[in-house]
């Protein structure tokens, strides 16, 4: 049998380890990915925008916050509901809706701001907009995932749309900061309606089969046979409660970076961004190491490890007080949280079955957007308010070193996965 040259074997390594691979290979999803970039960016900068105008318009740090709770409120009680929708219709045409009355909502902002007409209640109002239709829009999304790149290609693609967050995280401050500063909070939200545009027209490029549209069941039967099959599948069962416990335990350590920064490491407004932008770098590095090499590991293997440093690197978080070793630490957990969350969505998605997608993807933002905002900062802030930041942070992470060992521990096939 003929050898393949080495040069030949050189250049399908080569592509093989291409993180843009499925960038290139999917013109649908090259459409989306592109568009979904820049609406983060555009949301980033408007939750910048929507921040300081809370501050100023009321100097009172609760109602900024109640800003960002309002927003995230639906998606905990509307997304169970939204997964049977995600199910019963053609996905894409459901997001395109929700991006669609995402942009109204955004070009009202814009409007009653510059107008000067705009008040808290404005705000508050708006921001609960947005949350119902994103409530709508992230479960159908994620599941709308797969028809575009088909199941082998799933995880790359999964990690390349978690590099655009992450990419759209360190970027989009930036520009919002920008805007501020020449034009006015008004023009933060104008920039995020352009950015809804460009994902609606993209949208409206994409082809894909038609859809298929399924048999109704009466009443709420579609939304316990989506429980049932979750509490009776042991691995969607697990992932699921390991996905919760870090979105819950883990991820407030963000929403108290401010106090980290100020109170523990010393530093002001501008030592915060960089932390922020440690945590984006990881992130994107670690979004682009999946997309290179994700199709070709044992993806349970590496989530159980990456849920551990990411665990770990947040005790590091908590017990030390120099700004360039926190820096280096949150490098770290960027890149183990975004493994994370890709790794967990991917084997989600593989497992489930196409005619549970929507409702299991419902769960998944259920608990990485709504309860880690709600619930997790909730307790997260109460901790750090009574005992400080570094034991609400630790005490955290040593709930998902618990969770991560039992998880691995009591069901060994996910290892295999």
């Amino acid at each position: 049998m003929r050898e393949t040259p080495l040069h030949v074997r050189s250049i399908r390594t080569l592509r093989r380890n291409n993180p843009f691979r499925v960038l290139q290979e999917h013109r649908n999803f090259r459409i989306f990915w592109i568009g979904q970039t820049l609406s983060l960016m555009g949301t980033w900068i408007q939750l910048m925008g929507e921040g300081w105008l809370a501050l100023e318009l009321t100097n009172n740090a609760f109602l900024v916050t109640l800003v960002s709770a309002v927003g995230a409120l639906p998606v905990v009680a509307l997304s169970m509901q939204a997964g049977v929708v995600a199910d019963r219709v053609d996905k894409l045409k459901l997001v395109r809706t929700m991006q669609a009355l995402m942009l109204i909502e955004a070009i009202t902002l814009w409007i009653v701001t510059i107008t000067g007409h705009v008040t808290i209640y404005w705000l508050l109002g708006l921001a609960g907009l947005s949350g119902i239709f994103s409530s709508f829009e992230i479960p159908a999304r994620q599941a709308l995932m797969i028809e575009l790149v088909g199941r082998e290609d799933l995880a790359g693609a999964i990690a390349l749309n978690s590099s655009g967050f992450n990419l759209a995280r360190i970027v989009g401050p930036a520009i919002g900061a920008v805007v501020i500063a020449t034009a006015g909070i008004a023009w933060c939200f104008a920039l995020n309606a352009v950015s809804y545009l460009c994902v609606v027209i993209g949208l409206y490029m994409i082809h894909l089969a038609p859809h298929v549209a399924r048999t109704r069941r009466p009443g709420g039967s579609e939304m316990r046979e989506g429980i049932r099959y979750m509490l009776s599948t042991p691995e969607v069962r697990i992932l699921v409660i390991l996905i919760t416990a870090v979105s819950v335990f883990g991820s407030p350590y963000i929403a108290l970076m401010p106090v980290i920064a100020r109170d523990r490491l010393g530093t002001g407004a501008g030592g915060y961004g960089s932390l922020l932008t440690a945590i984006g770098i990881g992130g994107l590095s670690g979004a682009l190491f999946l997309a290179a090499v994700g199709a070709r590991i044992k993806r349970g293997r590496l989530l159980a490890w990456s849920t551990a440093v990411f665990a770990a690197a947040l005790v590091a978080l908590a017990l030390t007080r120099v700004f360039h070793i926190a820096w280096l630490i949150l490098l770290v957990a960027g890149c183990a949280m975004i493994l994370n969350g890709a790794l967990s969505n991917a084997l989600l998605q593989t497992i489930v079955p196409d005619e549970f997608r929507g409702r299991l993807m419902a769960v998944y933002s259920l608990a990485v957007v709504g309860l880690s905002q709600v619930a997790g900062n909730f307790v997260a802030g109460a901790i750090a308010r009574v005992a400080g930041p570094q034991y609400a942070i630790a005490g955290g992470a040593a709930i998902i070193l618990v969770m991560v060992f039992w998880a691995f521990n009591s069901h060994r096939e996910l290892l295999r996965l």
